[in-house]
């Protein structure tokens, strides 16, 4: 037996939810089994042409460094570009933007800019996964202000207020958001600039799927916590390139903030990993000049996909509310463990040969026995898929039904 011991932030990191059953799901679709998977944010739509042609034009002789901010060339051209296509009030400068290795890179430079071992972030549960996985690594605590399905996830400032105390540093909360697809409104975020202000506390605002909105006129975009007043001082952005272009492999994010010394200590961490990838920047900057008809269509498709989605829920008895934005639909199921029913989808149940990969969505809680009964479902696949794994899941709530009701006959 080793003597080696990990550190307590490496034996209780906790594993993602997202991938839990991810070797189950390969170990399935090898047997001969169709896997259709719906537990993982991966767009299908085509990454843009303009994207894939920077990297295969790429031919500089020698693959170097780039700064530890970005390209400047980058920066100028995002800070443009949150005014143009993003449609913003107020502009963004290039020295409020630090270019990271992903969003994820700058949710961890944000986090550790924010807080010390020992202090605390709150999180409107059901949230991203990741919250919690930087949190562990950073030694700092989670607390959790609970939104429900019947209150149509609406974030509730008197509970935000109330949860924050002397250990509270920041406020992380995604808009359009994952896994709720709750979009918050400009008076929502000032409401929330307002409690961080009055409490002196930051507001890191996760905006990964800002263009994906769908209820309103063509060129709608989530409000931005960039575009309320009063947020200078203690609002920070996290931002990227993975969903809105479809390009999750390039690893490309940025973090966004008008308050210098968190811009500077970001860079400083950014310093010490060295530099974000070379070529991907030229990508995203080929990225940026896609015009506005292209998100135009990206959303459609979007759109067409969650009201497919959710009307063949429908079908099979399922009481879900259209999500506003991002590509996510938290689920209530009629069963008891979800993490246990998604695990025998994976291993034990097909339909035509077909089954369905989904996300418990009990790992998107920090408290204790909340999502049990729910799923997370990303709407990623064609609109037909869409159709089948709907069916799938309804026949196999079906077959766990009449399962666990045998089960209890027998006992």
């Amino acid at each position: 037996m080793s003597t080696h011991q990990l550190s307590r932030r490496g034996a209780q990191v906790p594993s993602s939810p997202i991938r839990a059953l991810a070797a189950a799901a390969r170990a399935r679709a090898a047997g001969g089994t169709r896997v259709l998977y719906l537990n993982i944010g991966q767009p299908d739509v085509p990454t843009p042409k303009p994207m894939v042609q920077a990297y295969q034009n790429f031919d500089d002789t020698v693959l170097a460094y780039a700064p530890s901010d970005g390209f400047p060339e980058l920066r100028e051209k995002l800070a443009g570009w949150y005014t143009t296509i993003g449609g913003m009030r107020r502009r963004v400068q290039a020295d409020d933007i630090v270019v990271t290795t992903g969003g994820s890179e700058a949710l961890l430079f944000a986090m550790a800019a924010t807080t010390d071992p020992g202090d605390s972030i709150l999180v409107c549960e059901p949230y991203y996964t990741n919250y919690s996985g930087y949190a562990q690594l950073l030694g700092i605590n989670t607390r959790p202000v609970t939104c429900t399905a019947d209150d149509n996830w609406v974030v509730n400032p008197t509970r935000v207020e109330a949860a924050i105390d002397d250990t509270t540093r920041a406020l992380v909360i995604p808009t359009p958001g994952n896994p709720t697809g709750r979009v918050l409104t400009a008076k929502e975020l000032e409401h929330l600039v307002s409690i961080c202000d009055r409490h002196g506390i930051f507001m890191i605002s996760d905006e990964v799927y800002r263009e994906l909105v769908y209820d309103g006129p063509r060129g709608t975009r989530a409000p931005s916590l960039l575009d309320i007043d009063g947020s200078d001082e203690l609002g920070v952005v996290i931002d990227s390139a993975s969903k809105r272009w479809s390009a999750c492999g390039a690893r490309m994010g940025w973090l966004v903030t008008r308050n210098g010394q968190l811009r500077e200590a970001a860079l400083r961490f950014g310093q010490a990993r060295l530099s974000p990838a070379t070529v991907d920047q030229y990508a995203v900057a080929a990225a940026l000049d896609l015009p506005a008809a292209w998100y135009d269509d990206m959303i459609d498709e979007y759109r067409r996909r969650r009201d497919t989605l959710v009307s063949a829920l429908h079908e099979q008895g399922l009481e879900v509310t259209s999500p506003q934005g991002a590509f996510y639909l938290a689920v209530p199921l009629p069963i008891d463990d979800a993490e246990a029913f998604c695990h025998w989808l994976v291993t034990d149940f097909e339909l035509d040969g077909e089954t369905v990969c989904l996300a418990p969505l009990s790992g998107f809680y920090a408290t204790p026995g909340e999502g049990r009964d729910e799923v997370r479902m990303t709407y990623v696949l064609e609109c037909e898929k869409l159709e089948r794994c709907a069916r799938i899941l309804g026949a196999g709530i079906k077959a766990w039904s009449a399962r666990s009701e045998g089960e209890q006959a027998e006992a």
